[in-house]
């Protein structure tokens, strides 16, 4: 499905598995999802939030992309909260 790897760290493993989110969903958001926001000053590897919706769920996904090693590592993943982010999930409130 994929030409590059995907790695996963352990907060990430850590994470899903408390918000029940699968290898599955974080597979499919990578596929299909949207860039909303863009950190290329992450170290070491720049990173992007992807939005995807999968079965109806909404997800953000946090990745860094080790263009090196040809390597996605995924850092987090999370339903995104209705009071940090406007409706449509791409644009975070000012808080």
């Amino acid at each position: 499905m994929f030409a590059r790897r995907i790695t996963y760290r352990v907060h990430a493993i850590q994470r899903m598995f408390e918000r029940y989110i699968g290898i599955d969903d974080i597979e499919y958001v990578l596929s299909t999802g949207e860039v909303i926001e863009e950190y290329p000053d992450d170290e070491p590897y720049p990173s992007r939030l992807l939005l995807g919706v999968r079965r109806g769920r909404t997800l953000h996904v946090v990745v860094a992309d080790n263009a090196q090693d040809n390597e996605v590592i995924v850092i987090t993943a999370y339903e995104p909260d209705p009071e940090k982010w406007d409706s449509t999930f791409r644009l975070r409130k000012k808080q």
